[in-house]
């Protein structure tokens, strides 16, 4: 009776009216969009035709491009869960050196966009290939880049989503309690027999869970299809579609919309699937202490080390370097020497050239005003998703996850269709203007500000509240005074990371830009499309920096973020149990599991 009396009270004093920005919200970034697509490919013109969305998947060049997207997805998928569960293993259940920075370094690789990194192993193989004519080792002139077709996509997106794996595993190693070690070393079992026999079983649900966002990133990529794949005619669902509306323009967007219906069911189930598995998987109860790292490797770490140093060493060494060696090149395909080092590809594309200058400003301001927008409404909807809505909190935070979960080229056909007439009482249409860009980049990245802040959304005390209720303080002093200080960093975290992921991607901005609108994603893939590879890895490494700097900046926040909002962050560092048996099972302190975030997927 006082709970609903102090609930009562408190919907008085003006908490209701919270609700309607989380309701509007979920209506206008993933409800509306949402139901277009459907409403379009379902009935098109306003009247149900199933059956030419049906004649839409089952034309030739739609059967050809669905078989490539699903095997490229399973068999890079295949190579990213051995690879990043490994990885995860490695880092975190060992006392290896430097696992901060090598869990930081291999996370970058994800962080950075699908494009430069299909750019990078373009430039790092192949007879053009700067590095490889440097060494003198560059295969025969005229011969076919390597990387190009269906092995080269499966080899760049395995690699590219090993570390998306590493996270949610990760993640699955920190809801182990570590009293399942403890009992397993007091029984005798080594390191190795308390992986395979205790660990790993419990880590199934998780694993499952990881290689299906892992099929679902590979099934909705555009980047790296569209840059190894196009050039060959090997044509995945994205980029198909990406072509069809390039050469048809908005008279074939019914067809269009029936192929990324199927590209969204496909992830819906995925993800759900994956969300269902994660939940199955979360043992850690509220008073359970954390699995740390407990296998001492001795001169075996060695072996580990080299592992690590390899594995960082394919996913971001070598294709950065490939692009730095392409950028101080004059033209692409000659050698690296001193004779032929310039700056001019990053003169010209930084101070030359409008359209690439004009880019990074759009960049930089679609992606910085939608992050800045995101962290100021995050504290208010986090807030209301915790304190007011109770169990439908569930509903609601999976409504908004909608716009995340779709591949970015369905929901850049879903605002397509959304904003392509006049908007009712306005009159204007937001169709090749900026400002469709921003809604898109609001919609698909407000989970990924709002994860942090939710997390320390449960973690506020609300005694402090109750008492400034009881002074008379209405909500908004309460929000101001109590909720911001302490949330805060959290915001600021989330709207890091969202600019991070929309500064320099293509899945969206790809079918939304139009001439004056360009996003440097857009301008990094003009370039290589129209053979100026050099400048566009000029272009590529500016966005790598940029990244970089946005991670380093998230880094320095992460002692104020709560546990599990950096998805690259190891707590405990370098702490390691003895070999021995331990005497006794300490007593279980630590932390509140339930309240760490599940972490976001990537762009």
């Amino acid at each position: 009776m006082r709970h609903r009396a102090h609930a009562k009270s408190f919907l008085e004093r003006g908490g209701l009216g919270l609700l309607a920005p989380i309701a509007l919200a979920v209506v206008i970034f993933d409800v509306l969009p949402a139901g277009r697509l459907l409403l379009t490919a379902l009935a098109p013109g306003g009247v149900f035709d199933p059956d030419k969305a049906l004649s839409a998947l089952a034309s030739r060049s739609a059967i050809r491009a669905t078989w490539a997207t699903l095997e490229t997805a399973f068999f890079s998928t295949l190579l990213a869960l051995p690879l990043g569960t490994l990885m995860a293993l490695v880092l975190g259940i060992t006392d290896i050196r430097r696992r901060q920075v090598a869990s930081f370094l291999f996370v970058l690789s994800l962080m950075i966009s699908p494009q430069v990194i299909a750019l990078a192993f373009l430039h790092l193989a192949g007879p053009a290939s700067p590095i490889l004519n440097t060494l003198g080792i560059a295969p025969e002139a005229g011969s076919a880049n390597p990387m190009l077709g269906r092995l080269g996509i499966i080899l760049v997106l395995g690699l590219h989503h090993a570390p998306l794996v590493y996270v949610i595993m990760s993640a699955g190693l920190k809801r182990i309690p570590l009293a399942v070690v403890e009992a397993a070393r007091m029984d005798g079992s080594p390191p190795l027999r308390v992986v395979t026999d205790h660990l790993l079983p419990l880590l199934r649900p998780h694993l499952l869970s990881a290689g299906l966002l892992a099929f679902v990133a590979g099934i909705g990529n555009f980047g790296i299809p569209a840059l190894l794949g196009a050039p060959v005619n090997y044509l995945t669902l994205p980029v198909l579609i990406y072509r069809r509306l390039s050469s048809f323009g908005t008279g074939i967007l019914g067809d269009v919309a029936a192929l990324g219906l199927l590209v969204a069911v496909i992830a819906i189930v995925c993800v759900a699937a994956s969300q269902f598995l994660s939940r199955r998987g979360d043992v850690l109860l509220e008073e359970d202490a954390p699995l740390q790292p407990f296998w001492s490797l001795g001169r075996a770490g060695a072996v580990a080390e080299i592992f690590v140093i390899a594995v960082i060493a394919v996913t971001l060494v070598l294709p950065m370097l490939s692009l730095f060696a392409a950028a101080l090149v004059p033209s692409y395909g000659m050698p690296l020497t001193l004779s032929t080092i310039t700056l001019g590809n990053f003169v010209e594309v930084l101070a030359r050239q409008e359209v690439t200058i004009r880019a990074f400003l759009n960049s930089l301001l679609y992606a910085g005003g939608a992050a800045c927008l995101l962290a100021c409404f995050a504290v208010p909807m986090a807030y209301g998703l915790v304190r007011l809505m109770g169990p439908m909190r569930i509903l609601a935070t999976a409504l908004l996850e909608i716009s995340y979960v779709l591949p970015g080229i369905v929901l850049a056909i879903a605002c397509i269709l959304l904003f392509l007439k006049p908007l009712p009482l306005f009159g204007a249409s937001l169709y090749a203007t900026p400002w469709i860009i921003v809604f898109a980049y609001l919609a698909r990245f407000l989970p990924v500000v709002l994860k942090p802040v939710l997390a320390g959304m449960t973690q506020v005390d609300m005694a402090q509240e109750e008492a400034a209720a009881l002074d008379g303080a209405t909500i908004m002093r309460r929000l101001t005074d109590i909720i911001l200080p302490s949330l805060l960093p959290a915001a600021v975290a989330g709207g890091l990371m969202a600019f991070l992921l929309a500064f320099s991607e293509l899945t969206v901005s790809a079918l939304l830009w139009s001439a004056g609108t360009e996003t440097i994603g857009v301008v990094l893939y003009n370039l290589e499309e129209a053979g100026l590879a050099s400048q566009a890895s000029a272009v590529a490494i500016v966005i790598v920096a940029v990244v970089t700097l946005a991670m380093l900046a998230l880094n320095a926040l992460g002692r104020y973020l709560p546990n599990g909002t950096l998805p690259w962050h190891i707590e405990a560092e370098g702490t390691a149990f003895s070999a021995r048996k331990p005497d006794r099972i300490p007593a279980r302190t630590g932390p509140i599991g339930q309240l760490k975030p599940r972490p976001a997927l990537s762009a």
